[in-house]
């Protein structure tokens, strides 16, 4: 390992713990870090001087020996600017502590936009989300639909008429901080593991918007794909001759599931008809993702997007299905449920992104 690499990865062990752990004496991080005791003394010294940690003064209740001086996070002395794009209507942004709490929120119409006209409209609102934050923010994070790869080049979105946009490299460019994007449901994933507390031994996300996606984590890291298209479950193809769909298809599990597709199949009906629509989605959406729960060995899968057309018959069937289509030893512990963060889920994942590729947190 180069040198740098190591500060950096050294530096990544101390914040980690920090973050995770709260205030700590410099002696319990070298244990904790398995460092030398020198190491985590410059370290810690770089990191006062950065403005990111900060000592608190002397543990409570010690009364023997060398009083050990605690240090900590200054999780309040910075923020994080994030924007989810998964809405077809509207962006959604926020401004947050490094905890995860929400300082601002705000939203802007999307009116149609597609294409480089989007990609303005974004950096306008970024620069808006910025303006807006009440402490120095160390960088923004993005969910976006679609495939994206490691350096935030979104390699297909359809339905945001994207194909190889370089948009971490753009917004970088264009807002003078750094800039991570990721596709939307994958950070969903990270969001709810790092502070929704879901289990990240077997967990998928489900994002349903304008369409549809899968953020998924095995043994603690989440799954990429050779292609960083791991999760792109909305374009399984669910029904022989179906509806076209944004990526040139027919009959993908986004033209059935997405919200604009609900909404359309719902209207107008009443309650019971509404709920057996919603089942018999509920049934397909189970059949697309039995070899999936079986394949991973899942432990969870929570569903992120409107509560009214989800959480209900639809995540109900969803459940009935996979374990009827599943081995008793695989669906016996299943969890199918809606996402704690609820529409928050990749606002939060998005933080994340940041903290993970700014300070090495996650």
């Amino acid at each position: 390992m180069l040198p740098e690499h190591a500060r950096a990865h050294n530096r990544s062990l101390v914040l980690q713990h920090l973050f995770h752990e709260g205030p700590t004496s410099r002696a319990d991080l070298a244990r904790a870090t398995s460092l030398t005791r020198v190491t985590i003394s410059d370290l810690v010294s770089v990191l006062i001087a950065e403005g990111l940690v900060e000592e608190l003064g002397v543990r409570p209740g010690q009364r023997v020996g060398k009083p050990a001086i605690l240090v900590g996070m200054r999780t309040s002395a910075y923020q994080i600017v994030s924007v989810d794009l998964t809405d077809d209507e509207v962006l959604r942004g926020a401004v947050l502590t490094l905890t995860g709490d929400f300082v601002v929120r705000q939203s802007l119409a999307v009116d149609g936009r597609t294409g480089t006209e989007l990609v303005d409209l974004l950096t306008r609102f970024c620069r808006g989300l910025i303006a807006s934050a009440t402490q120095p923010v160390i960088g923004v994070g993005i969910g976006s639909p679609g495939v994206v790869d490691a350096e935030g080049r979104v390699i297909e979105a359809p339905n945001r008429r994207w194909y190889d946009v370089p948009l971490a490299a753009q917004l970088t460019e264009r807002l003078g901080l750094a800039v991570h994007v990721a596709n939307d449901a994958n950070i969903a994933a990270l969001g709810e593991f790092t502070f929704g507390g879901a289990a990240g031994d077997g967990l998928l996300v489900l994002t349903v918007g304008e369409g549809v996606g899968a953020g998924i984590m095995v043994d603690g890291a989440r799954v990429r794909g050779h292609a960083d298209a791991a999760g792109e479950l909305g374009h399984v193809t669910v029904v022989d001759d179906g509806e076209p769909c944004a990526c040139g298809r027919r009959g993908c599990l986004e033209t059935v599931l997405s919200v604009p597709a609900l909404r359309r199949a719902v209207d107008g009906l009443d309650t019971e008809a509404s709920d057996a629509v919603l089942a018999s989605v509920g049934r397909t959406l189970g059949i697309a993702l039995a070899p999936v729960v079986s394949a991973l060995n899942l432990a969870e899968v929570l569903v992120s997007g409107p509560a009214d057309l989800l959480d209900g018959p639809l995540r109900e069937a969803a459940f009935e299905t996979i374990r009827s289509r599943t081995m008793p030893v695989i669906g016996s512990g299943l969890q199918v449920r809606m996402a704690t963060l609820d529409e928050d889920v990749v606002l939060a994942g998005a933080a994340v992104l940041v903290l993970s590729g700014q300070l090495g947190v996650s």
